[in-house]
C-alpha cells in the first residue's frame, strides 16, 4: 500500500503542484467569502474537474462551512477533500466487480492511442501479481498491427496470446477461440482487447454485442468486466469519447492512463460524476508494473500532499 501511494503521488506531482498545492492559499485568505468560492471554482475548473461537478463540489463544501461553522482554511480543506472523495467513490457500489467463480472474461475498450494495449499488458501483470493465469485475445482485428503489438506485449510479461495473425478477420470468432484456449489451459483471467475505431458507431455497438454474446454462451456471466480505457492528458476531450463507448459497450470501469503525463489529473473527478463509472486502475508511468488499482483516498490525499 505504501509502494502504491507512493507511485500515486509521483503520478500527480504535475497536478499537485500546477493547482491543488494553491488551495490552501485560496482557501486560507481571512473569511471564506465569495471571492474565495469563486477562486476555488476556478481554480478546480482548470484542473479539469469539469464545470458542472466543481459547481456541485464547491456547493456542498460552501453549505458544510455554512452548517458546521468551518472558519480556518484546515476544516474547509478536510471538508473539500472528504466531499471529493464521495465523488469518487459514489459510483463504486452500482459496478461493482465481484467475485468470479471459474473463467473471468475482461472486455478493454477505447479509441486508439489511449494506452490501451499497454494497459492491457499491465492488467496481464497485475492478476500475475496475484498468483492468477491471465490469456490475452487479440480481438482488435480491424487495426493493422493490433495484434502483432499485443503478441509483443505478450511476450514481455509472459502471457498467451490467441488471435491476431492477420487483420480483417472476425473479433467474435477470435474470442471464441480464446475462451476455448483459456478453459483449456485452466487460466484464470480472459483479457480481450477490442477495436478502438470502426466505422461507424453502430458497427462499434454491432461488434462489440456479438462479442459479448459469443462471450456469455461460453461462460456464464461474461463478459464479467468491460475496462473503458481513458488518455488523462486528453482531459475533457475524452469524456465524449467515453460517452460512446460507455453508451455501446455497457462499460462497468475506467482505466486511467498517463496520469503522469498530465498537470491536470482533475479528469478524475470529471469522469466519475459524469459518467457515473468508477475508475479501477491507474496508469503512473511506463513500466509494465506501473498499473495499480484506484483507491479514493489515496489519490484525493495525493493531490494534496
Amino acid at each position: 500500500m505504501f509502494r502504491r501511494q507512493k507511485k500515486i503521488e509521483e503520478g500527480l506531482t504535475r497536478t499537485r503542484q500546477s493547482f491543488f498545492s494553491r488551495i490552501g492559499a485560496i482557501i486560507g485568505r481571512g473569511e471564506a467569502g465569495p471571492e474565495v468560492w469563486e477562486n476555488l471554482e476556478e481554480l478546480l475548473i482548470q484542473a479539469d474537474v469539469g464545470v458542472q461537478t466543481t459547481i456541485e463540489l464547491v456547493e456542498k463544501v460552501r453549505a458544510r462551512a455554512a452548517k458546521e461553522k468551518l472558519r480556518d482554511a484546515a476544516s474547509i480543506q478536510q471538508a473539500l477533500q472528504q466531499e471529493m472523495v464521495a465523488i469518487l467513490t459514489a459510483p463504486a457500489a452500482r459496478h461493482a466487480a465481484g467475485f468470479t467463480p471459474g473463467l473471468e472474461v475482461i472486455l478493454v475498450v477505447g479509441v486508439n492511442g489511449v494506452g490501451k494495449t499497454t494497459s492491457i499488458a499491465k492488467l496481464a501483470r497485475y492478476y500475475q501479481n496475484q498468483n492468477k493465469v491471465p490469456i490475452l485475445a487479440a480481438a482488435d482485428t480491424f487495426r493493422a498491427a493490433a495484434g502483432e503489438q499485443l503478441a509483443i506485449w505478450g511476450q514481455r510479461v509472459g502471457a498467451v496470446v490467441i488471435g491476431g495473425t492477420q487483420s480483417g478477420g472476425d473479433p467474435a470468432a477470435v474470442v471464441f477461440d480464446a475462451i476455448q484456449a483459456a478453459q483449456a489451459r485452466k487460466a484464470d483471467v480472459l483479457i480481450v482487447d477490442t477495436a478502438g475505431r470502426l466505422h461507424t458507431k453502430f458497427n462499434l455497438m454491432e461488434e462489440l454485442k456479438k462479442i459479448k454474446r459469443v462471450a456469455e454462451r461460453q461462460v456464464p456471466g461474461a463478459p464479467h468486466q468491460v475496462l473503458l480505457v481513458i488518455d488523462a492528458t486528453t482531459g475533457q476531450n475524452a469524456l465524449a469519447q467515453a460517452r460512446q463507448f460507455t453508451a455501446a459497450a455497457d462499460v462497468t470501469g475506467i482505466i486511467l492512463t498517463k496520469l503522469d503525463g498530465t498537470a491536470k489529473g482533475g479528469i478524475a473527478f470529471a469522469i466519475t460524476k459524469e459518467l457515473g463509472l468508477p475508475i479501477r486502475f491507474v496508469g503512473t508511468g511506463e513500466k509494465i508494473d506501473d498499473l495499480d488499482e484506484f483507491n479514493a483516498q489515496e489519490f484525493v490525499q495525493a493531490l494534496f500532499e
